[in-house]
């Protein structure tokens, strides 16, 4: 039985307060943008499984349905995962990546291409390299800080869209419809599935990459329920053994969608039944929860399809701009904006505090952390270290391999980090405490890497000089993005990567 709070409650008491309510009344994330009202997609229906509710609003889902500001994001999150794959090309795991694929699959006639590289490869080989090449790149998306949906969603959504021939739209709907997806099935159990060993980037990434693909390809309602229930069994992702992440569950779910157009079929109840998904990955299918980002140990897996189309989770997705820990962003930032304001130079900081939502300080779980961020001494690339950055050179340098200022490392060993349970995510509170006895304080609201396309093509364009292609054909890319639902086919930008 599916029991508990709904997602409507939730949001209901959200825009009361302001903001989701965590852990002692605080707001661990916020929405991305107000929620717009869809149009003509058909209302899930709570008497049918799932795998079929998702099935039927996805099919259902027309670009006319979809507000502004979802279209908007969809665009600038294209070009931040196309931006990441060119970088990704140029470092050895993306060069590793485009050798296996073109070395076992180079040739195969009508298919996809191989970002950057341009040779074409099956469906499933030409995803999982180009979703290597994104996350070599390190300009990842994050949601809710554990997951990285346009690593797995755009490769696939790109193959389908080649495959088919698809439009700029057609592209654009299933992506989204992808994000969505994934967004409501991941947002309240991914602490809760990383407590259990597993990594909810490709846990959950699979279903979201299919769900794009399919939606892509024209998929039917009964074929798209069944490469759902067929992503539960090739779901996977494991913290202790982390050498395949989102690349194998967008190649899984390529082949969930094949099997699915095939007529294979899968269990109607194979995500909320007894033996389910949720059963298998959360430990229960009753909604309940180890550890939560809204301060709750219980859900209810119908909160899942709970306002589709109405309430836009999408638009939670963050542009993780620095090649860090997402936990990591908004204190360089943030950090930086306030000695802008204040005129605080490096020559001035005695010490600095941050505030941080306890989960940040334990990664990847505090069932068996690896990193505590709020423990131990600083080292490079720790927290500790990016909030002396912003400190010191007032931002982060976009491209990797720039040497570490004397005056971070040396500030770093004079940061501390508190954990607290009422932060919200990616929204520390920084306080700097200078040498005259004075101190200034910044509280971040967790949306600083939320932004328009606009802001998104200001801050990717520093991309260029690490890129294998000129900034005339990277300005052709972000062109291209922008007219996107305007394009005859959306594949012309996957050639676009290529010299």
């Amino acid at each position: 039985m599916r029991t508990g709070l709904t997602r409507r409650s939730l949001l209901q008491s959200a825009f009361a307060a302001g903001g989701f309510l965590g852990v002692g009344g605080a707001a661990p994330f916020a929405l991305g943008a107000p929620q717009a009202q869809r149009g003509g997609t058909s209302r899930p229906d709570p008497a049918a499984s799932l795998s079929r509710q998702f099935a039927r609003w996805v099919v259902g889902l027309r670009y006319e349905d979809l507000p502004p500001e979802v279209v908007d994001r969809a665009k600038g999150l294209t070009l931040h995962g196309l931006a990441s794959a060119l970088l990704g090309s140029q470092l050895p795991a993306g060069r590793d990546a485009i050798a296996l694929v073109t070395g076992e699959e180079a040739g195969v006639p009508n298919g996809v291409t191989v970002m950057v590289n341009g040779a074409t490869a099956t469906r499933a080989g030409a995803v999982f390299a180009n979703a290597e090449l994104m996350l070599a790149g390190g300009k990842w998306d994050t949601f809710r800080m554990l997951t990285h949906p346009g690593t797995c969603i755009i490769p696939c959504a790109f193959a389908a869209a080649e495959t088919g021939g698809a439009s700029g739209r057609d592209y654009i709907v299933g992506m989204v419809a992808g994000y969505e997806v994934m967004a409501r099935m991941a947002a309240d159990f991914i602490p809760t599935l990383m407590a259990r060993g597993f990594h909810a980037g490709p846990v959950f990434g699979i279903f979201g990459a299919a769900v794009a693909a399919a939606k892509v390809m024209r998929l039917t309602e009964y074929e798209l329920t069944n490469a759902i229930g067929l992503c539960a069994n090739l779901a996977g992702g494991n913290l202790e053994s982390r050498g395949l992440r989102e690349s194998a569950a967008a190649r899984n779910a390529m082949l969930a969608v094949a099997l699915a157009r095939q007529g294979r079929q899968a269990g109607e109840a194979a995500l909320e039944g007894d033996a389910g998904f949720y059963h298998a990955y959360a430990g229960n299918n009753r909604g309940d929860l180890t550890y939560s980002f809204v301060g709750d140990t219980r859900t209810s897996l119908d909160a899942l399809t709970t306002g589709l189309g109405e309430e836009w989770l999408f638009l939670e997705t963050l542009y993780r701009i620095y090649s860090t820990a997402g936990y990591n962003i908004a204190h360089v930032d943030v950090t930086a904006q306030l000695c802008e304001e204040h005129d605080i130079r490096y020559e001035d900081v005695d010490r600095v505090e941050a505030v941080v939502n306890w989960l940040e300080t334990q990664y990847p779980s505090p069932a068996f952390p690896v990193r505590r961020e709020d423990l131990g001494e600083a080292t490079v690339g720790s927290t500790r270290y990016h909030t002396a950055y912003g400190v010191v050179r007032r931002g982060l340098p976009v491209l990797p391999g720039a040497p570490d200022p004397p005056e971070v490392l040396d500030l770093m060993t004079r940061v501390t980090i508190i954990p607290s349970h009422e932060m919200t995510l990616f929204g520390p509170r920084i306080t700097i405490f200078t040498k005259d006895g004075r101190s200034y304080t910044k509280q971040a609201t967790g949306r600083e890497f939320i932004w328009d396309f606009d802001e998104e093509v200001r801050r990717i364009s520093d991309v260029v000089p690490g890129i294998p292609i000129s900034a005339a054909q990277f300005e052709e890319i972000v062109a291209t993005c922008r007219d996107l639902d305007r394009a005859d086919r959306a594949d012309r930008l996957v050639r676009l990567t290529v010299a």
